[in-house]
């Protein structure tokens, strides 16, 4: 019984410490916006509740490192409450009653923000929020080809095509003399084009896994996302020819006889004894220059 009523007192202090809470009706047009970079975004946030109460409207830009205030005390704010870096809104946003719009959006204005509305009234406080999520969309750069200039029949030939800078991610189409190549499906007018390479469109890769003389040809590559224009990379040449095995014999077997003479012409002038020869009056011209110097040198010491 004691602690029943020790229950019900407890309740009773906290119901008079803290005021009365209740929702407020908040809602959205659009809770994932999507919009092309240097374009306007609007985020919407709308409530519902009687008249007669005093409202603070909120906006926060929610990010790993934590939250961020855009707009707080009735202004758009450049400095970030957190740890976040200083937002860039002010001069771009502007409040539609409680919504924002933001003009000449950018990548970096990407990300989720949360409406936070307030109001007090003679019942108590009333809290309500939206969370919207901000999505800009932004066209390809021009990609990075690689397309090996020469290569030789039955290698193994990689190209590659690759852009870092869309959202959402491009996709890659490759040519070869003007002429959109076909992506491996194994089916239909694929299959009936006796495809040997393998096109991957999300990686941009061109795939040949015994290079042709066919192959040979000028590639480039085209990226795509559905915004703004396809980006193309500069036309490339790569030049296939079959591997000369008979050339490479020959100059084997010429190398090799070289080797045969040079090995036989030392024997025969090893037999010939010219090596010895030489040896013999180089020790002989040594040895008269030697006796000279001693002939000097004993006259002198006579003398």
């Amino acid at each position: 019984m004691a602690s029943s009523l020790r229950l019900l007192i407890l309740v009773y202090v906290g119901v008079l410490s803290y005021p009365d809470v209740s929702g407020i009706s908040i809602e959205t047009d659009n809770n994932n916006v999507k919009a092309e970079e240097f374009k306007e975004a609007i985020l919407s946030c709308k409530y519902k509740f009687s008249k007669g109460m005093s409202l603070r409207i909120e906006w926060k830009k929610i990010q790993s490192q934590g939250v961020s205030f855009v707009y707080y005390n009735s202004e758009f704010t450049e400095t970030s409450v957190s740890v976040l870096p200083k937002g860039d809104l002010r001069g771009r946003a502007e409040m539609l009653n409680t919504g924002i719009r933001i003009r000449n959006v950018t990548r970096r204005d990407s990300g989720t923000y949360r409406c936070e509305i307030s109001a007090k009234s003679e019942e108590g406080q009333h809290l309500g929020e939206a969370t919207i999520t901000l999505t800009v969309l932004v066209a390809p750069t021009t990609p990075v080809c690689e397309v090996p200039s020469s290569a030789m029949t039955g290698m193994v030939v990689q190209m590659s095509c690759k852009e870092t800078e869309s959202s959402p991610p491009s996709e890659y189409q490759w040519y070869k003399n003007g002429v959109a190549l076909l992506e491996k499906t194994g089916t239909g007018s694929a299959r009936a084009a006796n495809i040997t390479y393998t096109m991957n469109r999300k990686s941009g890769t061109l795939l040949f896994n015994t290079v042709t003389k066919n192959d040979t040809g000028e590639y480039f590559c085209e990226a795509s996302n559905g915004i703004g224009l396809s980006q193309k990379c500069s036309v490339k040449r790569m030049q296939v020819d079959d591997l000369n095995v008979s050339g490479i014999i020959m100059a084997v077997l010429f190398v090799a006889l070289v080797m045969v003479l040079c090995g036989l012409g030392v024997f025969y002038a090893q037999k010939k004894g010219y090596f010895a020869k030489k040896s013999s009056s180089q020790k002989k011209m040594n040895y008269q220059s030697t006796s000279e110097k001693d002939f000097k040198h004993t006259k002198s010491f006579v003398i």
